[in-house]
């Protein structure tokens, strides 16, 4: 009778054995999500800022290579703390050309996206691939007038 009171005392120690190897996995996915949910929402909200005060009225009134590289690099020092990658493309419209409105330039549509891996990243231990290899990708565009300052279309 002895030996049966010394099994029910380990159950315990199982259960956490095969429990706790689970509530890691579940606390990893809850960090991740958390510090994904913290990016998206300073990235939604500086996007529109940056793009009005980096990309109206460039030199020249085309959207150049310098102008998406600003944008690019204003939101890279924005995003700083968040461990994220930032990359910009800029689209813009066709003008008509058989109207007076021609000589107004068409409006431009930046895409920023922002990338962001998750914790722990790819670890390698003795030839096995460990980790996460999800990558998380949020995009926002915006369209802007190039010649009038601050207008979001």
């Amino acid at each position: 009778m002895r030996g049966i009171v010394c099994e029910g005392r380990a159950q315990a120690t199982v259960e956490m054995a095969v429990v706790l190897p689970v509530l890691l996995v579940v606390a990893l996915i809850v960090y991740n999500l958390m510090q994904f949910a913290t990016a998206t929402a300073r990235f939604d909200h500086i996007v529109a800022d940056i793009v009005m005060a980096e990309a109206v009225s460039p030199a020249g009134g085309e959207a150049t290579a310098d102008t998406v590289e600003n944008v690019r690099s204003a939101l890279a020092r924005a995003m700083e703390g968040y461990g994220v990658e930032v990359a910009v493309a800029c689209e813009q419209g066709e003008g008509e050309a058989s109207t007076v409105l021609s000589l107004i330039g068409a409006l431009h549509t930046y895409r920023c996206t922002m990338r962001f891996t998750v914790w722990p990243g790819p670890l390698s231990i003795a030839g096995v691939s460990l980790g996460a290899p999800a990558e998380f990708v949020h995009e926002r565009s915006v369209t802007i007038d190039p010649w009038r300052s601050g207008v979001v279309v």
